[in-house]
């Protein structure tokens, strides 16, 4: 093995375990043996891309910039081409390439869509965001989540590839983005969509009005309903390990979730941690029924727009 190589090894394991001491154990548990420093590769260099995004990059032209340059790299990568002069992180996504060259593969596809979803919080940062553009930006998280998932844990074995496999990410999405609503306007990411504000004559941060606290009601009952599917999925999941790392993946936002329901809709700047006892224990709780119980399902209402059922998806 040499330096460089060695380098990027030592330093995509080293961003995980900073960033997610909880995402580092999974990794270093669950992944496949042999894939383990390439999955630490693909969750620190975005680790990487995301923080210099958010933090680093002050005006919009230097975070377009700079997300075109990953783009445009990832793209020469995978096409064979001499990227040129490397920053450490940018390496870890060379060797994360050059690792497996199937053009179709799950690596591949996580890479450009996780690529699409770093574009995107770049572009609308500043900006209200359309309900089509909320789809397409759920619809690119999904993949890239369930896409890695199947290719760092349990390869080869069998996973189904239809409608439902990206169901649980999609939810997980919706959750992810309320959980993070009212700290995520400071930064100047809404994420409700502009429509919807249109309708009801509000701001983005007007979360105690009616209007907005139905929204994320549609929205909770939406992702219950996906998980429900998402659950299912995992069940014709051959790999025991892909099924348990999916279920805590699950189990993680429906915490959420019941948090945001106790508060009848009503979203908070910030939610308690699942590290203290009640969080744990409620954790585990989602967890156990996740895994072995069958909970009734949350239809989403009639009419409600639900991003994540798409025919790409």
């Amino acid at each position: 093995m040499d330096a460089s190589h060695l380098l990027s090894n030592n330093l995509g394991a080293a961003i995980t375990r900073e960033a997610s001491k909880q995402t580092y154990c999974i990794i270093r548990l669950l992944v496949d043996s042999e894939r383990i420093p390439q999955a630490y590769h693909a969750y620190a260099y975005f680790r990487w891309v995301d923080d210099c995004l958010d933090r680093e990059l002050e005006s919009h032209a230097e975070r377009l910039k700079f997300v075109g340059r990953q783009s445009r790299l990832l793209e020469s990568l995978i096409a064979h081409q001499d990227p040129g002069s490397l920053e450490p992180e940018e390496m870890m996504l060379a060797e994360l390439v050059a690792s497996d060259p199937v053009r179709d593969s799950g690596a591949r596809s996580y890479l450009r869509h996780m690529m699409a979803v770093m574009a995107f919080d770049a572009q609308r940062r500043g900006r209200l965001i359309s309900l089509n553009e909320l789809d397409e930006y759920t619809c690119h998280l999904a993949v890239a989540v369930m896409d890695a998932l199947h290719y760092f844990i349990g390869y080869g074995r069998h996973a189904p590839n239809d409608s439902t496999r990206y169901a649980a990410a999609s939810a997980a999405h919706v959750a992810h983005m309320l959980r993070d609503t009212l700290e995520d306007v400071e930064a100047g990411y809404f994420n409700i969509p502009r429509e919807v504000l249109k309708a009801a004559g509000i701001g983005p941060n007007e979360v105690e009005h009616p209007a907005y606290r139905a929204w994320v009601r549609a929205r909770v009952l939406f992702a219950r309903e996906q998980f429900r599917i998402g659950r299912e999925y995992l069940r014709r999941v051959e790999s025991l390990r892909s099924r348990l790392a999916g279920h805590l993946y699950i189990s993680r936002f429906q915490w959420v979730l019941s948090q945001i329901q106790l508060d009848e809709y009503l979203l908070r700047p910030r939610y308690p941690s699942q590290k203290t006892l009640r969080g744990l224990t409620a954790f585990s709780a989602s967890l156990l029924s996740s895994l072995f119980g069958n909970p009734a399902s949350h239809p989403a209402p009639v009419g409600v727009h639900t991003a994540g059922q798409r025919k790409d998806l």
